[in-house]
């Protein structure tokens, strides 16, 4: 049969979905840490094979959110302050080049879509939904990486801003977050004056300032000895 002219959509490979969903349950810690990981469990959850799974876990160990055991078993690997430092040496550096190359690219419509993630952000922030926070701060920075298109960057950073993502929200922190919000729209500003070296330092800042540490609890005052 002939060849049909139209092209369809590209579909993503399965391991590929596998690899995103495992990935995003440990992010947002539906995959706890230290939580074990079975193959069989994971497949049956996921309504594939094992193959796409195994792929997957080799795949989470090398970015560091899964440790295995050789002979033993695979956990969901705890958040190590030493792997979300090198994490975010190079997530802020990949953001830094792909925003200088990105600048004199963006179009109208790709700053009206940082734009408008922005204030997606800047709303959840005020209502303190995490979740809507992180989706919107995704949507806001991956419109420079694709337009970058420097796949190279791209896939370092699907590599290691999962590690930064779950530190990450394990301390979230509004007054943060609004912070960020102002560096975005300082950023917009540059990336629509041209200024790419400018907006690339700014990137690079957003990421090397990112707190991913959870704040120590309070220490509760003494109570006063009645006399």
């Amino acid at each position: 049969m002939p060849v049909p002219a139209e092209t369809l959509p590209p579909r993503p490979l399965l391991r590929d979905d596998v690899l995103t969903r495992l990935r995003d349950a440990i992010v947002d810690g539906t995959l706890a840490p230290d939580e074990q990981l079975r193959d069989t469990e994971l497949a049956t959850w996921l309504g594939v094979s094992r193959t796409p799974v195994r792929e997957a876990l080799l795949e989470l160990g090398r970015a560091g959110l899964v440790r295995a055991t050789p002979g033993r078993s695979t956990v969901v690997a705890p958040v190590d302050p030493v792997a979300v430092r090198d994490a975010q040496a190079v997530v802020a550096a990949m953001h830094a080049l792909v925003v200088r190359e990105a600048v004199p690219r963006l179009t109208t419509a790709d700053l009206d879509a940082m734009r408008e993630a922005n204030t997606a952000f800047t709303e959840a922030q005020r209502r303190g939904d995490v979740d809507a926070a992180m989706d919107a701060d995704d949507r806001f920075h991956r419109v420079a990486v694709a337009a970058s298109g420097n796949r190279a960057a791209a896939q370092v950073l699907a590599q290691y801003e999962p590690v930064l993502r779950r530190a990450e929200r394990l301390r979230f922190a509004s007054h943060e977050g609004e912070a960020s919000a102002a560096r975005h729209a300082e950023l917009i500003a540059r990336s629509a004056a041209g200024d790419a070296d400018g907006a690339a330092r700014l990137a690079e800042l957003t990421w090397q300032t990112l707190t991913t540490t959870a704040p120590a609890p309070e220490t509760p005052a003494p109570e006063e000895d009645p006399a």
